[in-house]
């Protein structure tokens, strides 16, 4: 039975993890878990057994990714091994690795088998489960998304960053993993909402009041506005309530006698 009893920040929880049973600190108020969720129920309070047992199970986990990777440099087997990890209650060792190429890693179980008897699972992984497991330090300063909150990672794409009228460079862009930051996604709906109320990029508007038209060069959703190049020359910020919209011209029409190109 999962347990609903509110637990202070801080707290050692035994939770249901991926692959099976863990220990975790709450690090925020409790909220409740998803219905559909697998993982991440707090199944109750960590005795001081649990606690002991998993960093043993942690020193044991570090051990024997030193010696695995030590065994894959003398049988040169092109991977890079990120982590070794128990469950709580020992039934499943999970060996988290990347490599360029499908790779068979039978070869080291044998390595295992000699130190455990838990089943033992190699998972592949990329670069934000990588940052996942190694924690890293984000633009904001603070510890990395993925290292604290996140539970699965949810498709991040370029349109989210020109949602949010951010500008396009990859290194601006891109986490310590080297993918799209993960919290692109975190409001944009919120902006796909607001962009809703405001003219394209491009369009022709006109100011209702002062009656200057122009073409549309910025927007700016959380302020509600936008920034118009009017005909005149001049550049102006004008709130999108009180904007008129122009009709587009039609694109002109080919003449016919005039060879394509």
């Amino acid at each position: 039975m999962l347990s609903e009893q509110p637990y202070p920040v801080g707290t050692r929880v035994v939770v249901q993890g991926k692959r099976g049973p863990e220990v975790a600190k709450v690090r925020g108020e409790a909220t409740a878990p998803e219905p559909q969720a697998r993982y991440g129920a707090v199944l109750r309070a960590a005795t001081p057994e649990d606690v002991a047992r998993w960093e043993d199970l942690h020193r044991q986990g570090e051990d024997l990714k030193w010696l695995l990777r030590a065994r894959a440099r003398e049988r040169r087997l092109p991977v890079k091994l990120v982590a070794v990890e128990f469950t709580l209650d020992e039934s499943l060792v999970t060996v988290s690795y990347s490599a360029e190429d499908r790779i068979e890693l039978s070869s080291l179980i044998g390595e295992l088998r000699n130190h455990t008897r838990a089943r033992v699972n190699f998972a592949a992984i990329g670069p934000r489960e990588q940052a996942q497991m190694i924690g890293t330090l984000g633009a904001c300063g603070r510890e990395n998304c993925s290292s604290t909150h996140l539970q699965d990672f949810a498709p991040v794409s370029i349109r989210m960053a020109r949602d949010q009228q951010l500008p396009l460079n990859p290194e601006k862009l891109s986490g310590p993993c080297g993918r799209l930051l993960c919290c692109l996604q975190f409001e944009h709906t919120q902006y796909v909402d607001l962009l809703k109320d405001l003219p394209r990029k491009n369009a022709k508007v006109c100011h209702e009041g002062s009656g200057a038209c122009g073409k549309v060069t910025k927007l700016h959703p959380l302020a509600g506005t936008v920034d118009v190049h009017t005909d005149q020359g001049m550049l102006l910020g004008i709130p999108a309530s009180e904007l008129k919209r122009m009709p587009d011209a039609p694109a002109p029409k080919p003449k016919r006698d005039q060879p394509e190109a």
